[in-house]
């Protein structure tokens, strides 16, 4: 009897507990068929929006004007209409606070769609006043041009004239003159500033800044602490460096090292290594088909390109946007296209493959990814794809290897460009601080004097001085600060997850551990890239998709290995 009681209770329970696990699988199969209904009635009407409002933003790009900004902000206005819906976010919400979403995939859907709707959950005519400013801003930094000595200049031009031009005054006055666009663009960059902040205060968060870096899946207080780590990891191996280079151009322009000013660094902002030493990059690249060597070398890893370089704008003509870029106009046609201002110069062969690094990701999703996913797992890991292959335009092996240089020059030069490789990671790491550091106090508090802040932080981290008595928003020269706020420090984490890789498929896949290699000629390094990053989208949260890649999360110590110590 004793028994019987035991063996009924245990049935009993045993029944319960299918039947609550029957009600929850029930339960859970209703809210995922919820969630693909909502997600796939909203892209329906989404898919063919963004495709006219990509296509727009480079049409503007690529010819700047008034009309062209104005219909990309019209289209722009539109999807924050669509993601600014309530009743949406509303069943969105309850569905992921629910819990009930167990299948992985769906889940990660569901994470990116909640995440873009919650960062519009404002009123629609706040969101429009940012996207109409910001469209604004664009349309007048694409139209500057440096007006020195009565000659137009484009900042391809004023780049050449900092690297070559040696006289001290002609120098200090068209860095001068190409500071002007920040008196043109301060005030309307302070406005959006404020107009993000009441966005992302009305969504629960302390400022935008905060809100950018949570949405995308990055805690603030963790990219704090990596970029306090990485200061300290760099700032005695700069401060070294920086000696070196003080002395250096201190003979180059007959100035003492103290009497150095920043038009005396060979960049607007001195976020590019200066060519202190004996070999010049760019006399190699001068008669060099940049395109070809983009093509020919991608194609020897079995990562075709061709389609894209055909649908691109790769060179300089008037009313274009005078930075470079990549844009996905349609994930399923895979209308994947580069804009570039391509100068046979070894910062042009960098940023055509760094540009085209970013377009073989978006290419090479996995054909079966829902379209949500067709996404890097994260804007820092598509821009360290970008930044492990334009790193190779300074490497004398892969040089070489695209039959640039002769195998006795690559001997000859190795040694420097492994000084000038490493000079160029720590003076970005050190920019990049700025750039961090300076937009996250702004949106802590726009009311400070900025002015002020921006040179602070230049002489603590760049550690070049401010010219005296200057008092210029030269913060607001930087294209990056109004049109992709807050996303710089993104590409310092790129750098970080480039080192990373690159000691991977060295060791791992070419067992070739500590050796200069290029991977031309590789196809099993493209398949690493396609099978192991590109196809796996934003499959995996972003640490994930790198330990599954490389063994471990994201880490420092491949970098600080490469350019530190």
């Amino acid at each position: 009897m004793k028994n019987f009681t035991i063996l009924f209770t245990i049935s009993l329970i045993l029944l319960i507990g299918c039947n609550k696990n029957q009600n929850t699988n029930e339960e859970t199969k209703k809210m995922e068929a919820e969630l693909r209904t909502i997600i796939d009635n909203f892209l329906v009407d989404y898919k063919p929006l963004e495709e006219k409002t990509y296509t727009a933003y480079w049409n503007a790009s690529i010819n700047s004007t008034d009309s062209n900004w104005a219909i990309f902000a019209d289209l722009d206005m539109q999807m924050n209409k669509m993601f600014s819906n309530k009743d949406l976010f509303e069943k969105v919400k309850k569905i992921k606070e629910s819990g009930k979403i167990q299948d992985p995939i769906l889940n990660q859907e569901l994470i990116v769609f909640y995440n873009a709707i919650l960062s519009k959950q404002a009123d629609t005519t706040l969101l429009n006043q940012i996207s109409k400013l910001t469209s604004e801003i664009e349309l007048k930094y694409s139209n500057f041009r440096t007006n020195y000595k009565g000659k137009k200049l484009s900042d391809n031009e004023v780049e050449e004239m900092l690297k070559q031009n040696k006289n001290s005054k002609e120098l200090e006055e068209v860095w001068n003159e190409q500071k002007k666009i920040g008196t043109l663009v301060a005030a309307d960059i302070l406005k959006l500033v404020g107009l993000r902040n009441q966005l992302a205060k009305g969504l629960g968060f302390n400022n935008y800044h905060e809100m950018s870096l949570t949405l995308s899946g990055q805690d603030p207080k963790e990219v704090s602490a990596l970029f306090d780590e990485l200061d300290k990891l760099t700032h005695y191996a700069f401060a070294e460096l920086m000696k070196e280079i003080n002395e250096n151009i201190a003979k180059q322009v007959n100035k003492s090292p103290d009497e150095l000013m920043p038009w005396h660094y060979q960049n607007r902002f001195f976020q590019e290594a200066p060519k202190i030493y004996e070999i010049d990059l760019d006399t190699y690249y001068k008669n060099q088909d940049l395109i070809k060597l983009t093509n020919d070398y991608y194609k020897s890893l079995n990562l075709d390109c061709e389609d894209i370089l055909e649908r691109s704008d790769l060179f300089e003509k008037p009313n274009k946007n005078q930075h470079a870029y990549c844009i996905n106009i349609n994930r399923e046609k895979r209308d994947i296209r580069i804009l570039c201002n391509t100068k046979p110069t070894a910062r042009w062969m960098e940023t055509n493959l760094h540009e085209m690094g970013h377009a073989l990701y978006e290419k090479y999703y996995a054909e079966d990814l829902p379209w949500l996913l067709k996404t890097p797992a994260h804007i820092f890991t598509t821009e360290a794809v970008a930044m492990i292959f334009g790193r190779f335009a300074s490497n004398p092996q892969w040089m070489m290897d695209m039959q640039i240089i002769k195998p006795e020059d690559k001997d000859k030069i190795l040694p420097t460009s492994q000084k000038i490789l490493r000079m160029q990671q720590l003076v970005f790491s050190r920019w990049a601080q700025v750039m961090y550091r300076f937009e996250k106090a702004m949106y802590d508090n726009p009311e400070q004097d900025l002015n002020k802040l921006w040179w602070d932080l230049v002489e603590k981290y760049q550690m070049i001085k401010r010219p005296s008595n200057r008092n210029m928003p030269d913060w607001a020269t930087k294209i990056h600060i109004a049109t992709s706020p807050c996303y710089y420090h993104n590409y310092l984490l790129g750098e970080l997850f480039a080192s990373q890789m690159y000691e991977y498929i060295s060791a791992k896949i070419l067992n070739k551990p500590d050796q200069i290699v290029s991977f031309y000629n590789e196809p099993k390094v493209g398949e690493f890239f396609r099978d192991k990053i590109f196809a796996v989208g934003a499959k995996y949260q972003w640490n994930d998709m790198i330990e599954k890649a490389t063994g471990e999360k994201l880490t420092a110590k491949y970098f600080a290995k490469q350019f530190v110590n």
